[in-house]
């Protein structure tokens, strides 16, 4: 096929037929060199179309087709290659271009690639060394595609530095006319092999330049690739690559949103626009989504703190049939994710709990204590408790705690406080002196917040487990004004604060942001009578502060009252629930002898008078010692 193929060209351009000529073959040095003898055959004898007419210089459009027909014919030949042997040949066979230097090298790579070749002995090979020199001769000529494709391959053989910076300044030059598909595929290349590290010259060049053509991009899979690739590299084409995702919004499949998702999550990208577009096609074209993209969808919605209620019941749903075949990780995932949120989907939650009590053996300590955290954060009690905290207890037993991280140890007797299962082995295990000093005295805003842990563990001690026999927390280190700082009343506290005071009459019959020696701040205490008149507060002792200023003890029938002010913040997702902090708080304040007002926003910004305000506060109050009384 090949002879005849080469007979008809050669009828074409009005050529003798390659069988009336003879060739000689010599060798110079490692080239190969086809000499034509003259022909031995009469002029006369040779058949010429008439139609044919020879000329010393070819037309302009035969000389492309001849340029056209010698590259693709190459090509056909470099891709039929099946060692790296027969490519390095053809330089010795054929007359070789630049530019089919760059694609024989090309497909050297990517053969040493697949076959998972040792790149130095290509490189070595003399051959080699001729094909890059021929490219380095003539970079100027190698065409658009060709150029990035060679860069690339030398990126991966590795030759020396100065034949790769000849084509990297060809690249260089030739930015702002390479079409941009080149520039993505370059892009992605080099940002994969700059992972960890600085990027170098010419993918900062790139992402200028991406910067500037972002426009260009036409496709959601050029924009996923570039967000995941190289949006860490470059905050402003960050920035355009949102505008663009939410202009193509539409188009993108679960796995793209799954991917811009967690690449927002991981540059901590709370881009609220894009975030409503993808929650929105979520939800409205209902995806088949996998388990994997399930997870990752709740862990960016969790580390970003971003809420949409609909999703959350979607993941919940298209998860809670899978509960049984997730992996262990994948559940404590789910569980932070969720517990992030501050979000509760109680049949799902259930059979969580249940996956942990029939599959304990294959969590690690770490892996439970997550699971504790995040039911205590929501203040989830499961309805099989007695098996599940039976399984923790016995999974966490006093030799696993020890190898916990302080820190980790504390959230996790901490936790157990909140869910009323801390046992006092638990609570001397953190109560300790030697314990203790990891904490004390740190003034950072981590370690202030232990502190305060340790005291509400320290008040749980005191309070709640009867059976405790000490140590305790030293009483110079209860004090909370450091810990809690100064903090901006809310307008809530002001509201309640100025509301109290009419009702009270007296400033001194009203006490606010009262620090107790139990790590809670009371945002009003007040004591009534018999009559449920208010007294001076600071008449009377006061056990809950850390210095007392009266020293009467209250008389009989006399009560003393606390208002808790609960914000939005305070509660679960959607719900009306306290979390689990605020819980202990009020079960803490409880035990400790006071009265509880609960002051929640939802129902105060509901009142628009004063009237209104003072007469929702003296039901509560009235209320609260109706109960007290009914006891």
């Amino acid at each position: 096929m090949a002879s005849k193929l080469m007979q008809r060209c050669y009828r074409l351009f009005g050529v003798s037929s390659p069988l009336c000529i003879h060739t000689n073959t010599i060798c110079v040095g490692s080239k190969m060199v086809v000499s034509r003898a003259p022909s031995q055959i009469p002029l006369a004898s040779l058949r010429v179309p008439s139609f044919t007419v020879r000329t010393d210089r070819l037309p302009d459009q035969e000389q492309e087709y001849r340029a056209l027909y010698n590259y693709e014919g190459m090509a056909g030949i470099i891709d039929s290659a099946s060692t790296t042997e027969d490519l390095l040949q053809l330089w010795e066979l054929h007359s070789v271009n630049a530019n089919q230097a760059a694609l024989i090298i090309t497909r050297l790579s990517r053969m040493a690639r697949e076959q998972k070749l040792k790149p130095g002995s290509i490189v070595e090979d003399a051959r080699f060394q001729c094909l890059l020199h021929t490219v380095h001769v003539q970079v100027s000529k190698v065409c658009n595609k060709s150029l990035v494709n060679l860069l690339k391959s030398l990126y991966f053989l590795g030759p020396k530095q100065n034949k790769v910076d000849s084509v990297e300044q060809e690249v260089r030059w030739r930015l702002k006319r390479l079409p941009f598909k080149h520039l993505v595929s370059l892009t992605e290349y080099l940002a994969s092999r700059a992972q960890g590290g600085q990027p170098s010259e010419l993918l900062s060049d790139l992402l200028k330049q991406l910067e500037l053509r972002w426009t260009e991009i036409e496709d959601t899979r050029t924009v996923v690739m570039l967000i995941t690739k190289v949006g860490t590299l470059s905050p402003a084409l960050m920035d355009r690559l949102e505008e663009k995702s939410l202009e193509l919004a539409e188009q993108l499949s679960a796995e793209d949103m799954r991917k811009i998702a967690a690449m927002l999550a991981f540059q901590n990208r709370r881009s609220v626009p894009l975030l409503r577009a993808i929650s929105y096609h979520l939800v409205q074209k209902h995806f088949t989504l996998s388990t994997n993209v399930l997870l990752d969808m709740a862990f960016a919605y969790g580390k970003l703190n971003f809420h949409h209620t609909q999703v959350f019941q979607k993941i919940a749903s298209d998860l809670y049939p899978h509960v049984a075949e997730m992996a262990h990780q994948d559940v404590v995932r789910c569980l932070k994710s969720f517990a992030f949120l501050k979000w509760l989907n109680l049949p799902l939650f259930e059979a969580f709990a249940q996956y942990t009590v029939d599959n304990a053996n294959k969590f690690k300590p770490i892996h439970l204590s997550n699971v504790v955290l995040a039911f205590a954060r929501l203040n989830f009690q499961p309805s099989c408790s007695e098996a599940f905290f039976g399984t923790i207890h016995k999974s966490l037993d006093d030799h696993l705690l020890d190898s916990l991280d302080p820190y980790l140890l504390l959230d996790v007797v901490w936790s157990l406080c909140v869910l009323q299962q801390a046992k006092a082995m638990h609570l001397r295990k953190v109560l300790v002196p030697e314990f203790c000093s990891h904490f004390l005295g740190d003034k950072s805003p981590k370690g202030q917040n232990y502190q305060l842990k340790l005291i509400h563990v320290n008040s749980t001690a005191r309070l709640e487990c009867s059976d405790y026999d000490g140590p305790l927390l030293p009483q110079e280190v209860l004090a909370l004004k450091e810990l809690y700082g100064e903090r901006k009343p809310t307008p809530l506290q002001i509201g309640l604060k100025e509301t109290l005071k009419s009702i009270a009459g007296d400033e001194a019959k009203a006490r606010f942001e009262v620090d107790t020696i139990y790590g809670w701040q009371l945002d009003a205490e007040m004591v009534l009578n018999s009559d449920n008149q208010p007294l001076p507060v600071e008449d009377f002792d006061t056990p809950h502060l850390l210095q007392s200023k009266g020293s009467k003890p209250l008389p009989p029938g006399t009560r003393r009252l606390a208002f808790l002010c609960w914000e939005f913040p305070n509660f679960s997702s959607r719900s009306k629930d306290l979390l689990g902090r605020f819980a202990m708080a009020r079960r803490h304040l409880q035990v400790a002898g006071f009265l509880l007002v609960d002051v929640p926003y939802y129902e105060w910004f509901d009142l628009k008078s004063e009237w209104q305000k003072t007469a929702f506060l003296r039901d509560r109050m009235n209320k609260a010692v109706a109960e007290e009384m009914a006891k």
